[in-house]
């Protein structure tokens, strides 16, 4: 897979973004509070599927060697034993998916739907993750509401509030591209009335 040099610049940017925003964090519990999905969503919207991934998986592979980018300044293989650490996972499988459904049906509407899509897949990885983790690694247990309470419930209305905003931010530029949209496959479907 060959990626031209704007290219490799854009999943770079998102890599980086997405571990800078990993230091807004609010520690709630085993779980923070942080604009990492913020930068996710963004990177689906705004790179698309291949490339979305592609920040993404760079992002984690750069946590896993050892750097601080983690949330809390966390980094190296220890971190895949945190109970947070599913949640991290589901980031690459979620910017692809995001990038996946917008190129596929390409309308304003699908972007809202693929975001909210795309919000709760690294619930699907990291709620399952933390309970393993935390009853099975820490030997703690724990109830299904308990782990609800700690994993999720707190974190919806500000994912909404990033949701929110990333659909806003990324849909002003694909509309404008302002040399971010990247995606030959893809055309903005915001300026088709000027095609």
């Amino acid at each position: 897979m060959k990626l031209s040099t704007k290219e490799l610049i854009l999943v770079s940017l998102f890599a980086a973004l997405t571990a800078i925003s990993a230091m807004f964090s609010i520690p709630i519990g085993p779980v923070p509070v942080t604009l990492q999905t913020f930068m996710v969503i963004l990177s689906g919207i705004v790179l698309g599927s291949r490339l979305g991934l592609m920040s993404q998986l760079i992002y984690l592979l750069l946590g896993l060697i050892g750097l601080p980018v983690f949330s809390g300044g966390a980094g190296g293989l220890g971190t895949v034993l945190t109970p947070s650490f599913g949640f991290l996972i589901g980031f690459p499988i979620a910017a692809y998916v995001i990038g996946k459904i917008i190129e596929k049906y390409n309308s304003k509407v699908t972007i809202i739907l693929a975001v909210i899509i795309g919000s709760i897949i690294p619930y699907i990885t990291g709620i399952p993750y933390f309970y393993l983790i935390f009853t099975n690694y820490l030997g703690k247990s724990i109830t299904l509401y308990k782990t609800l309470s700690l994993t999720m419930i707190p974190f919806i209305p500000g994912d909404c509030i990033k949701a929110f905003v990333a659909i806003t931010c990324g849909s002003a530029i694909i509309k404008y591209n302002f040399g971010l949209a990247v995606s030959k496959k893809t055309v903005s479907p915001f300026n088709k009335s000027n095609s």
